[in-house]
């Protein structure tokens, strides 16, 4: 599979993971994987910011494959087939067509930032 192939594949697996996260059928560990996947995939903050010179992109590039690798391995089979086939046409345009699906990732991000100004003042 090519580097160009895996991204692809990539792009359609987060919304599969996301919808395997909602599955009863998905066992804990593997809810566990799918939800550090989406957070991460979904959050604007990296651990490696990408305005550091091939460093902020190579996370990107080993963290959410290696994320998304786990959750797959953990989620059943016939649970990630139903839910990549669900998952199709998910992005157009490069825009999740449900936008609700961020808000657990924005209110997390708020959650963080009142902590951090209750703790300031």
């Amino acid at each position: 599979m090519t580097l160009k192939e895996h991204a692809k594949r990539l792009k359609s697996d987060v919304p599969a993971v996301f919808l395997a996260l909602k599955d009863s059928r998905t066992p804990l560990s593997a809810k566990i994987f799918a939800a550090l996947t989406v957070a991460y995939a979904l959050s604007p903050i990296d651990l490696i910011p990408d305005f550091i010179p091939v460093l902020g992109y190579l996370d990107d590039l080993l963290i959410l494959p290696a994320l998304a690798t786990a959750a797959i391995h953990f989620i059943p089979k016939d649970v990630m087939e139903e839910c990549r086939r669900k998952s199709e046409g998910m992005w157009e345009n490069g825009k999740p067509k449900k936008w609700y699906f961020a808000v657990p990732i924005v209110l997390f991000w708020l959650v963080i930032l009142l902590l951090i100004l209750k703790g300031l003042f």
